[in-house]
């Protein structure tokens, strides 16, 4: 369940918005607007009603600056349970054009984030595994990705102290797509007696 952790009380009309926006939800209406300047506490009431509500709940951000900033706030909000980033990977993304005057193609251009690509799989894998999530996202979260179903065939899911057969887990590897490397690069793993270590790529 989600548990609020916080030494603050809601103020000023901070208690009746939450009582209002928490009531409309049971009611099950789709639609509420929150109004309030910048710095009057939002995102504290955002987390009132989820603590309140104890429904998964998706934050949509308008760029990857605020939305950073707002999952950063839930992850004190909820230290004990999975807040997640998901927004675009790119750093930098050209698309394709064409300039009829010039008959000139320009070739698409991008430059991957792979630490935002590792945050985004640790969204997904917690969206599978658990039913308390808080996901920030940018706009990137309308653009389609795994379903759950596919999802979980294409993911070894290990536990810290979980027991597993190594023989087992280097042919799933095998079968999306590691190659056994004596270097640790992306899309490689290494195996011995006792564990394996692969990286993500």
């Amino acid at each position: 369940m989600f548990q609020l952790v916080t030494n603050f009380q809601p103020r000023g009309d901070q208690p009746y918005a939450i009582q209002k926006i928490v009531a409309e939800i049971k009611k099950k209406q789709k639609e509420q607007v929150l109004l309030g300047a910048t710095g009057t506490g939002k995102t504290f009431t955002m987390a009132n009603i989820i603590q309140q509500t104890q429904k998964p709940t998706l934050i949509l951000a308008h760029n990857k600056t605020l939305a950073m900033q707002i999952y950063q706030e839930m992850q004190g909000f909820f230290p004990h349970n999975k807040v997640e980033y998901y927004v675009s990977y790119f750093d930098y993304y050209q698309p394709e054009a064409y300039k009829p005057a010039a008959d000139m193609y320009i070739g698409k251009k991008v430059q991957r984030n792979n630490n935002i690509a590792k945050m985004r799989l640790k969204t997904l894998n917690s969206l599978v595994t658990d039913k308390h999530v808080i996901v920030v996202a940018s706009v990137a979260a309308i653009y389609g990705c795994f379903n759950p179903a596919s999802y979980r065939k294409v993911v070894v899911h290990l536990e810290k102290g979980q027991i597993v057969n190594l023989n087992l887990i280097q042919e799933k590897l095998l079968l999306l797509g590691y190659k056994n490397d004596k270097k640790i690069i992306p899309g490689s793993y290494q195996i011995n007696e006792n564990s394996i270590c692969f990286m993500l790529g």
